[in-house]
C-alpha cells in the first residue's frame, strides 16, 4: 500500500466523546486519513461537525444512507476504503449493514448491534461480502494484554482454573440517593436505544471480551444477578455474573456504575496451575506475574524480555508510558493492515490479523443477552447459546 487509507465516520460530531478518541486513534500511525463522514442525524449539526474537522464540504453527509450511496459512487481512488460507526448502540446495525452492501469495509464500535439477532444476521452478512469488520474492543490493543494472551497460549501459566475480571465505575453513584439525579441521564439507560443492558452492555462486555482474549476459554453457563440501583432506572448499573467455562475453568465477571470512587478500573486475574498473571488498565504498563513458591515479578511494557505480539504493539522505548488512545489505535493499524492487504491481492497473514472481530462481536451479545435472561430467570444457571 503506497498510500493511506481513507475513512469515513457516521457519527461522532459535535460534542461526542468517543467519536474523537475513534479519529484520534485512527490518525496516529498516520496510515488513515479521515476524507469523509455523516457525524449526525442532524444534517446541519454533520454539517458543522466536518467543518471543525476541515473537510471537503461536498464529502459532508446529512445521513449515512446518503454517505454511503454517493461515496459507492465515487471513482475507485476517490471513496472511502472504510467506515468508521460511532452512533447509538441500535443503529450499529443498519450503518454496518448499508455500508457492507455498499461494499465497504467497517470498523465499529461496541457493542457490535442491539440484540444477538442482529449479531448473528450481521456475522453472515461480513462472511459473505468478504470484507473486514473490526470491532473497537479497544482494551485488548494494550501491549501488556498482549502479552498475557501470549503467556496462557504458550502454558506459562498452566491448565487455568480461574478468571476474575471486574470493571468497577463510580460516576453514577451520586444518583442513587437522587443528589445527582439528572446528570447521566444519557441514553445508555434507555431500552430502546441501548438494548437490553446499560451496566453491563457497555463495560460488562469489555470485562468479557478481555477474559475471552486473553484465555481463549468460552462460556458455559452463567448465573447473574443485574441490578438498577439508580430510582427509575428500567436498565440496570451494576451487575455480578458467576460464570462457567467449557472445559471446567470457574470465573467471576462484575461490572458497575455505582462502585464509589473507582474511575476506570477495568483488571483481569488469571489463575493457573503453574502461575497466575494480573493486569489493571489504570496501570496498563505493568503485567504482575505470581507463583505459588517464588516472588512475583512484573513484566514493564517495552522491555526486550516482552514477546514479539507486544512489542510490536508498543511505540515508545521503556519507561515511556502508554495508554488509551495507544491501545485504541493498535485495533485500527490492524484493520488497516488487513483492508490495506485486501485491496493490494495479499493474502491474509498465517495467524490472522490481532483486532476483535465479528465472532467477537456475537460473543458479546450472547454475553449481554445471558446475563439479562439469567439475572430475569428463577433458574440458578442459564446456558451460554451457540456462537
Amino acid at each position: 500500500m503506497n498510500r493511506k487509507l481513507r475513512m469515513g465516520m457516521v457519527g461522532g460530531g459535535r460534542g461526542a466523546f468517543i467519536g474523537a478518541v475513534h479519529r484520534m486513534a485512527a490518525n496516529l500511525d498516520g496510515k488513515i486519513e479521515l476524507v469523509a463522514g455523516a457525524f449526525s442525524s442532524d444534517p446541519e449539526k454533520s454539517r458543522l461537525s466536518g467543518q471543525d474537522l476541515f473537510l471537503d464540504p461536498a464529502r459532508v453527509y446529512g445521513s449515512y444512507q446518503e454517505m454511503a450511496e454517493k461515496e459507492a459512487a465515487l471513482p475507485a481512488d476517490q471513496r472511502i476504503d472504510f467506515v468508521s460507526i460511532v452512533v447509538q448502540n441500535h443503529l450499529h446495525f443498519a450503518v454496518a449493514k448499508t455500508f457492507i452492501e455498499a461494499g465497504f469495509h467497517v470498523v465499529c464500535d461496541k457493542p457490535m448491534t442491539f440484540n444477538l439477532e442482529q449479531a448473528y444476521e450481521l456475522r453472515d452478512l461480513v462472511n459473505q461480502s468478504g470484507k473486514v469488520f473490526a470491532l473497537t474492543h479497544n482494551y485488548t490493543g494494550y501491549p501488556m494484554v498482549k502479552e498475557a494472551r501470549r503467556m496462557v497460549r504458550a502454558g506459562e501459566l498452566g491448565r487455568i482454573l480461574k478468571v476474575v475480571a471486574e470493571y468497577p465505575q463510580g460516576y453514577a453513584v451520586g444518583d442513587v440517593e437522587g443528589d445527582g439525579q439528572g446528570k447521566i441521564n444519557n441514553w445508555r439507560s434507555d431500552p430502546k436505544i441501548a438494548g437490553v443492558s446499560n451496566c453491563m452492555g457497555d463495560i460488562g462486555t469489555h470485562a468479557h471480551n478481555l477474559v475471552r482474549y486473553i484465555t481463549g476459554l468460552e462460556v458455559d453457563e452463567i448465573c447473574s444477578e443485574l441490578t438498577a440501583f439508580i430510582p427509575g432506572r428500567e436498565l440496570d448499573d451494576d451487575g455480578n455474573n458467576l460464570v462457567r467455562f467449557k472445559g471446567g475453568a470457574k470465573g467471576i465477571i462484575y461490572a458497575s456504575q455505582i462502585s464509589n470512587g473507582d474511575e476506570n478500573a477495568l483488571s483481569i486475574r488469571v489463575y493457573g496451575t503453574k502461575a497466575s498473571i494480573e493486569w489493571h488498565q489504570e496501570e496498563p504498563n505493568d503485567l504482575i506475574v505470581k507463583f505459588a513458591n517464588a516472588p512475583r515479578q512484573i513484566y514493564r511494557r517495552g522491555n526486550a524480555y516482552v514477546g514479539p505480539e507486544a512489542a510490536a504493539n508498543s511505540r515508545t522505548p521503556f519507561a515511556h508510558p502508554e495508554g488509551f488512545i495507544e491501545a485504541f489505535a493498535n485495533i485500527y493499524v490492524a484493520a488497516a493492515g488487513a483492508i490495506a492487504d485486501q485491496i493490494d491481492g495479499k493474502p491474509a497473514p498465517e495467524g490472522g490479523y490481532d483486532f476483535p472481530s465479528v465472532d467477537d462481536g456475537v460473543a458479546g451479545m450472547a454475553f449481554i443477552e445471558t446475563t439479562v435472561k439469567s439475572s430475569a430467570s428463577q433458574d440458578k444457571w442459564v446456558k451460554f447459546p451457540a456462537i
